[in-house]
Parts: C-alpha cells; sequence; structure tokens
C-alpha cells in the first residue's frame, strides 16, 4: 500500500511539475498573453470543429467540445494530453503496429464465412475487427469468480508448453498466490509462462518492480503502458482485458481480475457477482493472437505466432463463437456496436448486466426503442457500489430507461461485476466491456460473442438466478431530487474523464 501511495505521489508531483512549467512559460510571455489567449481559443475552435465532424458519438465528445469553447486555454491542454494521446503516444503507436501486424494470423474458413453471410451480427465483428467466427469449440459459463479459480488452478496444472496470462488486475493473495505457486512450479519444468497486467490497475497491489520479482523465478512479465511522471497524465487507455491462454488448448475470460474480491474472500461491497467462461476448440487461437499483438508490442519477441496455435480435431458443429478485441486505436466503437446489434434485432428480449450504467444517446435510444416496441429489456446493476461518484452518475441514466419500459434491477446482496447480454435464447456475449465511456471508447478490451451455443442456457439461468436476488427501479425511485438531478447533470458533463 506504501509502495502505491508512493508511486501516485511521484505521478502526480510530475503532473504538478508540468502543469508549473506551463504556468512558468505562460508568465514570462505576460507581455503577449492577448497574442497567448488567442492562440489557444483559435486552436480550441479547430479542435471542436474537427470534434464535431469526426465524432462517432456526440455524447462522449460533447463534453470535450463545451470544455474547450469555455476554457479554451486549460480545455484545450487537457485535450492535449488526455484525449488526443493516441498520436502522441509511442505506446499506443507500438500497439497499434503490432495489432495490424497480427491480423495476418487471423483467417477465416471459408466455409464458416458462406454459413453466416445472411448473419448482420457475426459479419459486422468478423469484418471489422478481423477475428474469425468458429464452430469447433467446447465453451463452459461459470456464474461466479470462485468456480471460476477452480477451474483455472486445474487447468493451468495440467500446461506442457505455455502459460499466457493478461488481466486488468492482479493482487497477492489467496487466488495469485496460488495460481503463481503453480506458475513458479511450470516454469522449472520447461512450461513457458508470460504475464500482462495493468501498471495503473496493479498500482495499489503490485510494487512498480513487480516484472523482476517475477523474473527471479523465470517468469516473463510486462507492465502494461507503466506509470511515469513525465507521462502519467497521457495515459488514458489501459489494457481491461482479462485472458489467460493455456499451451493453445484452453482460454479463460470474463469479468473476474486476479485478486481476491473477485473469488469472496474479501467483501468490501457485500456479495461479489461476477462470472467467467472457458473455452476449448478452434476460437482459442483468437484469445491467443489478442495476447501476442499485446505483447509483442513490448517485446518484438515472436517472428511467428504459428508455433502457439493447436490444431484441434473437427468435431460436429457446435454453435458459433466469436472471441473479438475491442482496441481504442482504431475508428470502430466495437464494443458497443456488438451491443446495440444485439438491441436493435431482438425479438422477445434482452438480458444485461453490467457493474456501470454510463451510457451514450445511441444505447439510450436503443435500449428505449426495444422496449417501446415489446421487447422485454432487463438491466441489472449493482446494489452496493464501488465507487460512489460514478454510481452516481450511473444512476442519472436510470430515469429515462425505466419511464420508457426498461426493467433496471439493484443486486440487492452487493455489487454485480458481470458483464453479460442475453437474447432471444440463442446470442449471448460474455467479456470485459461494461456499459461505460471508458469500455466502449478507451480501453483495451475482449468479449466472446456466442450463437446457438449449448452454454447460453447456463448464462440465461444465472440472469434469472441473480434477477431473483435484485429489487426493481420503481419510476419514483428512478427520477432523482433536484439537487441530486443537478449533480448528476455536472456530472454527465465530465463524464468521458472519469
Amino acid at each position: 500500500m506504501l509502495s502505491a501511495v508512493i508511486r501516485g505521489l511521484i505521478v502526480l508531483i510530475g503532473v504538478a511539475l508540468q502543469v508549473l512549467l506551463y504556468i512558468i512559460t505562460n508568465l514570462y510571455l505576460v507581455d503577449h498573453i492577448t497574442l497567448i489567449n488567442t492562440i489557444y481559443q483559435i486552436a480550441g475552435l479547430l479542435i471542436a470543429l474537427g470534434l464535431i465532424k469526426n465524432s462517432n458519438s456526440y455524447s462522449y465528445t460533447l463534453p470535450w467540445i463545451v470544455i474547450i469553447l469555455l476554457f479554451p486555454l486549460i480545455g484545450t491542454m487537457l485535450y492535449l494530453l488526455i484525449g488526443y494521446n493516441k498520436i502522441m503516444s509511442r505506446t499506443l503507436k507500438s500497439i497499434s503496429k503490432s495489432e495490424k501486424n497480427s491480423k495476418k494470423y487471423l483467417i477465416q474458413d471459408t466455409s464458416i464465412r458462406k454459413e453466416i453471410n445472411n448473419n448482420s451480427r457475426m459479419r459486422y465483428i468478423t469484418d471489422y475487427t478481423g477475428y474469425p467466427v468458429s464452430t469447433n469449440n467446447d465453451i463452459e459459463y461459470y456464474p461466479l469468480g470462485e468456480i471460476t479459480y477452480e477451474e483455472i488452478l486445474k487447468e493451468i496444472k495440467k500446461a506442457e508448453k505455455f502459460i499466457f496470462i493478461e488481466y486488468f488486475i492482479i493482487s497477492p493473495g489467496k487466488m495469485w498466490n496460488s495460481i503463481l505457486e503453480v506458475l513458479k512450479d511450470k516454469v522449472k519444468n520447461g512450461v513457458e509462462v508470460r504475464v500482462i497486467y495493468d501498471d495503473f490497475g496493479c498500482m495499489k497491489s503490485l510494487r512498480s518492480n513487480y516484472p523482476k520479482e517475477l523474473a527471479k523465478y523465470g517468469i516473463k512479465c510486462i507492465a502494461f503502458n507503466r506509470l511515469s511522471p513525465l507521462s502519467g497524465v497521457i495515459m488514458n487507455n489501459r489494457d481491461h482485458r482479462k485472458i489467460l491462454v493455456i499451451d493453445g488448448k484452453v482460454a479463460f475470460s470474463g469479468g473476474i481480475n486476479l485478486a481476491d474480491e473477485y473469488i469472496n474472500v474479501h467483501s468490501r461491497f457485500g456479495h461479489w457477482k461476477d462470472n467467467g467462461i472457458k473455452v476449448s476448440g478452434d476460437a482459442v487461437w483468437n484469445y491467443t493472437v489478442m495476447f501476442l499483438s499485446i505483447w509483442n508490442a513490448f517485446k518484438k519477441e515472436d517472428s511467428n505466432y504459428e508455433k502457439y496455435k493447436y490444431s484441434f480435431k473437427k468435431n460436429k458443429h457446435l454453435g458459433y463463437a466469436i472471441p473479438y478485441g475491442e482496441t481504442p486505436l482504431d475508428s470502430e466503437v466495437t464494443g458497443q456496436n456488438v451491443y446495440l446489434n444485439i438491441i436493435n434485432q431482438a425479438n422477445d428480449y434482452v438480458y444485461i448486466t453490467t457493474p456501470y450504467l454510463i451510457i451514450d444517446t445511441d444505447m439510450i435510444n436503443a435500449l428505449t426503442l426495444a422496449a417501446k416496441r415489446g421487447v422485454d429489456v432487463k438491466i441489472i446493476i449493482p446494489g452496493i457500489p464501488d465507487k460512489k461518484m460514478v454510481y452516481l452518475l450511473s444512476e442519472s441514466y436510470v430515469e429515462p430507461l425505466v419511464k420508457a419500459g426498461v426493467k433496471v434491477y439493484k443486486y440487492t446482496p452487493g455489487f454485480i461485476h458481470a458483464k453479460t447480454f442475453i437474447s432471444d435464447d440463442n446470442i449471448a456475449t460474455v467479456g470485459t466491456i461494461n456499459l461505460d465511456y471508458r469500455s466502449l471508447y478507451l480501453h483495451f478490451e475482449c468479449g466472446i460473442y456466442l450463437e446457438n451455443v449449448k452454454c447460453i442456457k447456463d448464462i440465461k439461468k444465472d440472469f434469472n438466478e441473480t434477477i431473483n436476488k435484485s429489487k426493481q427501479v420503481s419510476k419514483k425511485e428512478a427520477t432523482p431530487p433536484f439537487f441530486k438531478g443537478v449533480r448528476q447533470a455536472i456530472l454527465r458533463l465530465i463524464a468521458p474523464l472519469m
């Protein structure tokens, strides 16, 4: 904890020094302050016009436009440091290059492509992410983090060649310590182990030299987009993915991170409701390429990914599966579009679980229109918040949804962290993508789209069992008092920064 505080202070000091340098520079040029302000006003106007012209979502860009136009000097500086880092960041440039290189390993089976030609949902995912659809998979869904954890332990003990781990949060404790002991043993037996964790996500839990600590055991490790005093401000794009690949045969994903609260060892926010998914089959390759594309952006050591591919025997057609990656480095908002396609094409129902509900007008309109045309739309959000300001902001979106006929429930036992969509008994997604601006626009994420797969019935069963432990929000409860509404309106203005 002390290490996290020190690291945070160092980054804040670095940021403060950058701001101080900016102020001193302007004071030094005080005789030209009118000219400087004019330059910033022109720059702010040009940025605002550029945002208007190129925006994929005005709900996301409008707050930036307002801030820039109201406060040209500060707004422009903030945007250049935070909102425009795709061009400024060397790290993101390297990741973009690696992602493009990885596309050559993602080859769609032509016979499956013919099968999905009339399926716009699957065609969109594979065409615009590059990740192929496969049918030769056994997929299991786990309704709790603790069940997922037990399955992870079983599978990594079977590893013979390699283990790839990529998680937003890794924290010492029962879960990670037991996994780490297995990893140490596997390395001794010649298994290659690679670990990626997000440096910001692990700021409180891991020391800054943790990759070196793991290296002592023969475990290769990368801290994604490491925080630093000089570049801490522009690090707005985090690695929020949860991926575990074993020998190319098995992959895990879902909502859980590798920390004790995800398996209810610690209960800061009541019962932690999460999930996991295990994939065995051709779809594992999608997760493998996702991992390697990030790894090789930092350590360019794999000239050919094919050595990590496992060839499965062809089985019966077991439904369609598409593990896909979401990246903030292209023009597609893939995660949001996958969700919108499900909502817009639903006939009977759409059931959703999400820890955060901070959505743009496209998502609000899709959900409310679905409810108005008779689709049963249900959303479960936490009953106990993990972040009070974010929860207050989430509640502001409940009112228009409930008034349009969307049924919103709060999970009364605690915090729900699972991110799932289920529709019409034959479509589902499970992954890391929250219904908030960070997941939908800013972070590296992953999900798996499923259609006509057996485990969808298990996902629906889990939803129904969860809703039985939840309380529906009434129209009266959804309507905030005046001053609470004002606070929520202010928070909406800065929602893309939260």
